[in-house]
């Protein structure tokens, strides 16, 4: 009887130690299966998109045949960048990083009045029509968050220099035809550069203080200032640039911390030239196998 009543409570016991197994093998199941579907959910990343508006900018790419015939797209083409062909190689968007990138190289394909190729953005305050531009007395602000994707070197080593940002000068018509011109191309009175990690600037002025009001118009009354670079080095980190123009006078900005304000006799005389801002990847080599990714995450023109 009491071998009985032993093997009984020995069954008992291994039943329940059994369906103990069997409950924490199942709650154990359960656990790992939810973590899956966790880590999927976790894993899938939301497209990003880059916060620009293209609605008021043209784009010239490196495609196209020889000086002064590389290709332009206005709007609103330009608004379906995702799926023009002819753009997508140059002009695309990077959704893992949220970014608008532009890639340049050395083509055969120019505008006019330069030897380097660019993916490069043009304002048009009217889009589609270069006519309409604005001066030094009407002003204008430039907002844009960016960074340097990618960049080739020199044969010393040194990274290939690219222009990403830029103010213009225009010629009205009436000016054009008073000097003799076949365009209406002035000099760039700003231009921003990534360069070896750093961001320098450099601004326009003029040869003789005395030049008269005819003389002014002529390209060759200008040239480069010394420049200035910004003490920050960026390298291929994300920055963002301001560039406030007012009459007779620049700021431009490095990430809200520095400042360089650019203000003279010269500024001042410029006030007869219409303006246009540009952005994007205006590459500064002919260098054979050279190229240039730079992503642009915001960009904003008030005026």
């Amino acid at each position: 009887m009491k071998n009985l009543r032993k093997e009984f409570l020995t069954c008992m016991v291994l039943m329940v130690l059994s369906v103990s197994a069997t409950a924490q093998n199942t709650d154990s199941s359960v656990t790992v299966s939810e973590a899956k579907v966790e880590k999927r959910k976790k894993g899938k990343k939301k497209a990003k998109l880059p916060e620009i508006d293209l609605s008021n900018w043209k784009v010239t790419i490196p495609e196209g045949e020889g000086k002064g015939g590389a290709i332009n797209v206005e709007p609103p083409e330009i608004l379906e960048y995702a799926t023009n062909e002819i753009l997508k190689p140059y002009m695309y968007n990077d959704s893992t990083k949220g970014a608008l990138v532009f890639y340049a190289y050395p083509s055969s394909a120019t505008t006019a009045n330069t030897k380097y190729s660019r993916s490069e953005l043009r304002e048009q305050m009217v889009p589609g029509n270069d006519k309409v531009n604005w001066t030094f007395k009407q002003g204008g602000t430039l907002k844009a968050k960016l960074a340097m994707n990618e960049v080739s070197r020199d044969k010393n080593g040194k990274y290939h220099k690219v222009i990403i940002l830029q103010i213009h000068g225009r010629l009205t018509d009436e000016q054009r035809d008073l000097i003799g011109q076949k365009d209406n191309n002035a000099p760039p009175v700003l231009k921003i550069y990534w360069q070896n990690g750093k961001i320098r600037v450099k601004t326009k002025k003029l040869k003789f203080a005395g030049v008269d009001a005819t003389g002014i118009l002529h390209k060759e009354a200008w040239t480069d200032d010394e420049g200035f670079n910004f003490e920050d080095e960026v390298g291929f980190r994300k920055f963002a640039i301001e560039v406030k123009v007012s009459n007779g006078k620049i700021v431009v900005s490095l990430n809200k911390s520095e400042f360089k304000v650019f203000e003279n006799q010269s500024l001042k005389r410029w006030g007869i030239f219409e303006n246009y801002f540009k952005a994007g990847n205006y590459f500064q080599t002919r260098d054979e196998g050279a190229f240039a990714k730079v992503n642009f995450y915001e960009l904003e023109v008030k005026h």
